[in-house]
């Protein structure tokens, strides 16, 4: 019962992100470059949630934002399942207590998430590479991320680590017996 509790408290705080997203941080744009709560989000359910949990709200919130926001559906839910995979990966070699290595991870996550939609759209749809827009693009995300994270690590550490107790059973003993 707690975690379908939680699992519409990640729905809601999806639905808050994007109300932030579309009209917030349109008034804090750099150069027309917003950040992108997206992918702490996804991120922070892949390293306290789990690998498939991350990579399930990574593809759904992908495939929500696609519908709502993108005319190309399925580039986004691709690369936010990628990010909740590495969530889950990256949560078995780092430790999550740590604001730098949080922080790490989001710089990260923003350029591998930013490097693969130029990546599959330039691709598909013939796109020519524009290294220094794109670079530009890339700082400025990453540095709004990074900020952000900052900003909001006592929630994310405090709210991960109640997720975390639900969502992960503890198998250590298991191992051994």
């Amino acid at each position: 019962m707690k975690k379908v509790g939680l699992v519409i408290g990640l729905i809601i705080t999806f639905i808050i992100i994007y109300i932030l997203q579309s009209n917030f941080f349109s008034w804090f744009t750099l150069a027309g470059i917003k950040p992108n709560l997206f992918i702490i989000l996804v991120l922070f359910i892949g390293l306290f949630a789990g690998r498939m949990y991350g990579i399930t709200f990574g593809v759904i919130f992908g495939l929500l934002l696609d519908i709502f926001i993108s005319k190309k559906i399925g580039i986004s839910s691709i690369m936010y399942g990628i990010i909740g995979l590495l969530g889950g990966v990256l949560d078995k070699n780092f430790s999550k207590d740590s604001k730098i290595t949080i922080i790490g991870m989001v710089i990260v996550t923003t350029f591998i998430y930013e490097f693969g939609n130029y990546l599959i759209n330039s691709i598909i749809f013939s796109y020519t590479w524009e290294t220094l827009s794109f670079l530009i693009k890339v700082i400025i995300e990453i540095f709004y991320n990074a900020v952000l994270t900052i900003i909001l690590y006592p929630i994310i550490q405090r709210v991960g680590f109640s997720i975390q107790d639900l969502f992960k059973e503890n198998k250590i003993l298991t191992r051994y017996f």
